[in-house]
């Protein structure tokens, strides 16, 4: 069974493109007319459905990974949720390795509740089956082993994994995460901790199953802990309207530009914005391309 770890790498190198395409959509993403005449959450939730797959059409063959944004779904029920389903389902055929990105946190039974429903499969009588089967889930590890130990348990049944917040690309982030417990901070600490949970669970590229989200906001920081953190890939926001660009990013790149896959949201799903005349899809496009070229600029600086 391949890892999902490994095949995000190969993905990666294989396109070029240490890139995911964040779909948070959200019906004013979406150009004038678009949607149609919205009245109902099935209504937002068929807008949000087509606006996706269109995208995917579109990036599947120079985005190796997208990363789908619980949020924007549960909003709109059970329609919704049923949008986040084949919205995974479909990036999943079209070739992509899709992260959900849920932030779940929680112990024992519930975190193992969890855990199943993304990574492994819950139990049916005699059967079983997996209710949103990614590749990977985002966790906020910050409650201890017993909040992440039952994901990485779930994570065999397909061989996916989990990327744990260490540290986030919010300026309140600091509040917390930079903290200092004896010699290191609160950031580091959950690093070393990610690092540890992760040493059993290493893919033929060196690299853990077991990830950590590091904004892309905070380039010496998340430089530090590439260092610090040889054998744990990253998962990086803040790319794009948070701010970052490719030369913010070098520094969450091993030696060999390996280690890192880069989210950005709005910028790829708003891009029809700064293109006046461009179909949205297309637009999409070009701005992940001049994405991949910013950042294996950086990359390569």
């Amino acid at each position: 069974m391949k890892l999902a770890i490994d095949a995000l790498i190969e993905g990666i190198e294989r396109m070029g493109n240490p890139t995911a395409v964040g779909l948070d959509t959200q019906l004013a993403h979406l150009p004038e007319g678009f949607a149609g005449k919205v009245e109902s959450f099935a209504d937002a939730a068929d807008a949000l459905l087509r606006y996706n797959k269109a995208l995917v059409d579109a990036l599947c063959g120079i985005v190796p990974c997208a990363k789908v944004q619980i949020a924007y779904y549960e909003m709109y029920g059970v329609p919704g949720m049923q949008a986040f389903r084949e919205t995974i389902d479909y990036a999943k055929a079209k070739g992509m390795v899709v992260i959900a990105d849920a932030k779940r946190n929680d112990i024992g039974a519930t975190a193992s509740a969890y855990a199943n429903a993304y990574l492994g499969e819950t139990p049916l009588g005699e059967k079983a089956d997996s209710a949103f089967p990614v590749d990977f889930v985002t966790v906020n590890a910050y409650l201890g082993l017993d909040g992440v130990e039952p994901f990485r348990k779930a994570s065999a049944v397909r061989g996916g994994g989990i990327f744990a917040l260490v540290k986030t690309s919010n300026p309140s982030g600091v509040q917390l995460q930079d903290l200092k417990i004896g010699e290191r901070t609160v950031y580091e600490v959950m690093g070393d901790l990610v690092s540890e949970w992760g040493k059993d669970c290493i893919g033929e590229h060196g690299y853990s199953s077991i990830g950590a989200v590091v904004g892309a906001t905070y380039p010496e920081q998340g430089a530090a802990l590439r260092q610090r953190l040889p054998h744990t890939f990253f998962l990086v926001p803040g790319y794009g309207a948070q701010g970052a660009t490719g030369k913010d990013l070098r520094g969450c790149f091993d030696a060999q530009g390996r280690g890192a896959v880069v989210n950005a949201s709005r910028s790829i799903l708003t891009a029809w914005r700064k293109q006046p005349g461009v179909d949205f899809a297309q637009a999409a496009y070009n701005e992940a391309v001049r994405m991949r070229e910013d950042i294996m600029e950086g990359i390569r600086a």
